[in-house]
């Protein structure tokens, strides 16, 4: 039985929606009373979905200023890598065949990904990069785990929007995208969690290389 969402919590999810595509960006400020008319909702909704964002770790409250969308420190960034080892590399070890559905829906990712680097796209391609390891952890054909890993994503894109440089920061992950696919498809697991460790290894070195101070 799917449970109908609230107001506040559909909001919820378009707003997250709009960080994991870029659009909200760390340090903007999510202004009441413009979302009160963006969503035609009440204060109170509004307000609720704020929360909500919050405890998901995508806003904090500025005092004179505001719900704003958050910047994640190296303490954080580092607990987002140990949550995707755990999730990502379990998900690889515990998956059996590839299922046509599953198969496609990662395909539609690197497919989409490709397409956003030919556009030069750079904030898009972190997006649908992102959305194929969301796949990933799918197949663990697990609710729960899918909901929480749609909120770390979404701190991940936070975190990737302080590259000075998106195109160099995203340019080397839709190739090792590809190839975990391909040793996915090939029921190749063990070779597949053996790059996805390397992956998550050399993706958090980068991330962490962001922040400057220690």
């Amino acid at each position: 039985m799917t449970l109908s969402l609230s107001l506040a919590d559909q909001i919820a999810l378009e707003l997250r929606a709009d960080i994991i595509g870029g659009r909200l960006l760390p340090g903007m400020a999510l202004v009441e009373v413009e979302l009160v008319k963006s969503y035609n909702a009440s204060r109170n909704t509004i307000r609720e979905a704020l929360h909500r964002l919050g405890q998901e770790g995508l806003t904090r409250y500025v005092r004179n200023k505001g719900v704003m969308v958050r910047r994640l420190d190296r303490d954080e960034v580092r607990d987002l890598f140990v949550v995707r080892r755990t999730l990502e590399l379990q998900a690889i070890t515990q998956s059996g065949p590839l299922t046509d559905a599953q198969s496609e829906r990662m395909q539609n990712a690197i497919e989409a990904t490709t397409l956003a680097r030919e556009r030069e796209d750079w904030r898009a391609v972190a997006t649908h990069s992102l959305l194929f390891h969301q796949q990933i952890v799918g197949l663990m054909c697990s609710p729960l785990f899918d909901e929480f890993f749609a909120q770390v994503i979404a701190q991940l894109r936070l975190v990737f929007c302080a590259a000075p440089d998106e195109q160099r920061f995203q340019s080397p992950w839709l190739e090792r995208d590809r190839e975990i696919y391909e040793l996915l498809i090939h029921g190749n697991k063990p070779a597949a969690g053996e790059a996805m460790s390397l992956y998550l290894d050399d993706s958090e070195r980068l991330s962490l290389a962001l922040f400057t101070h220690p």
